[in-house]
């Protein structure tokens, strides 16, 4: 048998030769001095060879260990030699099928059914809270702990909603995981009850036409941007979502009727499933009442040759920013009261409340869909111009309420032109 220091001094010689241990173990050493440790076995009669490592990486003692290890597979009826490559094989799908590249390919598969902005941010919350803890791990390794303690990090910053979808994006992840025959369970589900609880809380707005007033007369005595002022009038007005408002182009406003404007965006431009996004019957028609409109001939007055209604101070071709209205109330001191998506509360509820006055219990509705508050199940008969003789009374009733007493938009041209 052989010794440890035998093995040491083996030296390259003229030709490959092999030192025996024992029970078919042998060092084989090459031409260049290269030891490497073989085992000799027959299986089905036929004599095979198999490659335990190379030494000294690999000691004799330890040698010895996956000799006897392979020979213990041998006489179960298993060929170590396919034994070694089915582990290999193993090892590389794991290395393959880290969480992150798993979750990678469910994005790719899912992206072309979300609209580009929800993409990215699934992407993005992936790439920040999730891969650098679970990224490189085996997908069908990881564990439930494991995923709690990452959106435990999530929770403590303090983010639980963040934390919630997040835990709903491994889930998802999973899902596809388990159909694709990359693990077998989803620990993600079982972490829910052990999560901090989730207290939603309603954007803040104003709750009365008075107070409303009162933030417009603020707003619009201001230093402010004479491009924000008129946003911030147009967004009351209307009560459309400001992303859709503030990306606004004047191809869409070109076609205005004077005496009845209705103003058309396109369905890709609402917020909208994707399939909906590509169907013309989900066009959102926004009547316009003549303060409105009045705003348009002043942001139109203000930039007359940009393609954009609200353009960037800096860059004609880009909107104003996303943040550009709720920082302008943030300096009002209006923060905990109402922010921009606000308006839209704040019309629902004064307008509403006014409905209920005056007995028009069927107004509700027509407010909802003044919203473009979308009922479920209903893509094959959806009207998007149902009511909107009515819509339009209550786009200028709520126009004439809001802006009673205000000056014209042309009075709020103030500061550096284009």
């Amino acid at each position: 048998m052989l010794t440890e220091l035998r093995c040491r001094q083996a030296k390259a010689a003229d030709k490959s030769y092999k030192l025996s241990d024992a029970r078919g173990l042998h060092m084989f050493v090459t031409t260049t001095g290269f030891r490497s440790w073989r085992w000799k076995y027959r299986i089905a009669g036929k004599e095979k060879l198999l490659v335990l490592g190379s030494y000294p990486n690999v000691s004799l003692a330890l040698a010895r260990e996956h000799r006897d290890a392979a020979s213990r597979l041998l006489k179960a009826g298993t060929d170590p030699s396919v034994d070694r490559k089915q582990t290999a094989a193993v090892r590389h799908i794991e290395h393959a099928t880290t969480f992150e590249a798993v979750a990678r390919e469910w994005h790719a598969q899912q992206v072309s059914s979300w609209v580009a902005v929800h993409a990215a941010d699934v992407l993005n919350s992936l790439e920040k809270d999730v891969f650098p803890y679970i990224g490189s791990t085996p997908v069908a390794a990881v564990t439930s702990p494991m995923v709690l303690q990452l959106v435990r990090r999530i929770e403590d910053r303090p983010s639980v909603e963040t934390a919630r979808r997040v835990r709903q994006r491994i889930s998802a992840v999973y899902g596809f995981a388990i159909a694709s025959g990359y693990a077998t369970s989803d620990p993600a589900v079982s972490i829910r009850g052990a999560m901090k609880p989730l207290i939603k809380k309603r954007q803040p707005a104003l709750a009365s036409l008075e107070d409303a007033r009162a933030l417009l007369t603020a707003a619009e005595a201001s230093a402010a941007h004479p491009m924000t002022k008129l946003a911030s009038r147009l967004l009351a007005l209307t009560t459309l979502r400001p992303g859709t408002l503030r990306t606004t182009g004047w191809a869409e406003l070109e076609a205005l009727s004077e005496d009845a404007p209705v103003w058309r965006i396109p369905a890709d431009r609402m917020k909208l499933k994707v399939a909906r996004k590509q169907d013309e019957r989900f066009d959102f028609l926004v009547p316009l009442s003549r303060q409105a409109m009045d705003v348009l001939r002043a942001a139109r007055a203000f930039a007359p040759r940009g393609p954009l209604v609200f353009p960037s101070q800096r860059h004609a071709h880009k909107p104003i920013s996303e943040n550009a209205i709720g920082y302008f109330y943030n300096r009002l001191a209006v923060r905990a009261r109402h922010v921009p998506h606000g308006w839209r509360s704040t019309f629902s509820t004064v307008m509403n409340e006014r409905a209920q006055a005056l007995d028009r219990p069927g107004d509700r509705a027509i407010i909802d869909l003044m919203l473009a508050h979308i009922p479920e199940g209903v893509e094959a008969t959806y009207n998007r111009a149902a009511y909107l003789q009515r819509r339009t009374e209550i786009a200028q009733e709520w126009a004439d309420l809001l802006l009673d007493g205000f000056a014209p938009a042309a009075q709020l041209l103030e500061g550096p032109r284009r």
